[in-house]
């Protein structure tokens, strides 16, 4: 099997995504540590039965794997998960980093409790699984890191805290590239689409039906959404990326849902303006000028302003 002698910590995976990427990735012949506080869609609570529930489904399969009930938010917490994932089965190869948590308000609604318990579970918390895994991985020079961030990351309305981190964990899945590439590991981003019950609930489903009925979205786009597929069209292209396979794949943001796989185009220069007079000191005057001609001629504003 391609993942046989491997061992991975795949965070979030009593439930949804994680889950199904826990059992692809056992499927496969890793030795899997599953990682899931427990808690509800919004940060509250704990429960150990997700993470028992994929460990048993795991070893009934004839894989091996062991449940640690830590939250990724704590960085002592997450040093002994990775420890323990070394002790029990030799090493630390993969990691797999999906547990998140939405709080989702308007900017001017948001509580500062919002926002920090977000960021912490999230940027924090991704952070804080690279930076103990990635002492071993770097030492035994391989090792493989995926990191969920979202298409949010390019701004959604009433998920200023959930945007900022999705966008924070590329930049920090491309730094781990350049940093520890030379090493042997490998860091990647996952921009999935997947029907969970972080995307699709009750109230989710409310919030649409009544943009629809107030013409806000068309009857297609409505469809689309209820038509979301599950999250096993996800688990495949993280357990490509855990492999030997996928070496010379590094610092590369992916999204994937049901039949497509894409890549991003992210961070390259689109348009520029040069000035080779006056030392390259462009002045206010000029800028008010060629800016609307060059840089931003045919680009829409993204939210125009709308009468009162």
């Amino acid at each position: 099997m391609h993942l046989d002698g491997r061992s991975a910590i795949v965070t979030g995976a009593g439930r949804g995504i994680g889950k199904e990427i826990a059992l692809e990735l056992a499927r496969h012949g890793a030795e899997v540590v599953v990682n899931d506080l427990g808690a509800d869609r919004g940060g509250a609570g704990t429960d150990n039965g997700p993470d028992d529930e994929v460990v048993a489904a795991i070893q009934a399969a004839g894989g091996t794997a062991m449940a640690a009930y830590c939250s990724v938010a704590s960085y002592d917490e997450v040093g002994r998960m990775v420890a323990a994932c070394a002790e029990a089965y030799g090493s630390v190869d993969i990691v797999v980093n999906v547990a998140g948590m939405l709080r989702e308000r308007m900017v001017w609604n948001m509580t500062e409790d919002d926002w920090d318990a977000v960021i912490s579970v999230h940027l924090k918390g991704h952070f804080n699984v690279c930076h103990h895994a990635a002492k071993l991985m770097r030492t035994a020079r391989h090792g493989r890191i995926i990191n969920f961030s979202s298409d949010a990351f390019k701004g959604s309305v009433g998920q200023c805290n959930y945007s900022a981190a999705k966008a924070g964990i590329i930049g920090l899945t491309r730094s781990l590239a350049r940093e520890l590439g030379r090493y042997g590991v490998t860091a990647n981003a996952m921009c999935p689409l997947a029907a969970t019950r972080m995307t699709v609930n009750d109230k989710v489903i409310e919030g649409m039906k009544r943009r629809l009925d107030n013409a806000l979205i068309s009857q297609a786009q409505y469809d689309n959404f209820m038509a979301m597929p599950g999250p096993e069209f996800v688990a495949p292209m993280v357990a490509y990326l855990a492999t030997d396979a996928a070496a010379d794949v590094n610092g590369q943001v992916f999204h994937a849902e049901r039949g497509r796989i894409h890549t991003y185009f992210y961070g390259e220069e689109a348009r520029s303006i040069h000035k080779q007079t006056d030392g390259g000191l462009f002045d206010l005057d000029e800028l008010l000028q060629w800016v609307p001609n060059t840089l931003m001629s045919g680009i829409p504003n993204i939210a125009p302003k709308q009468d009162a």
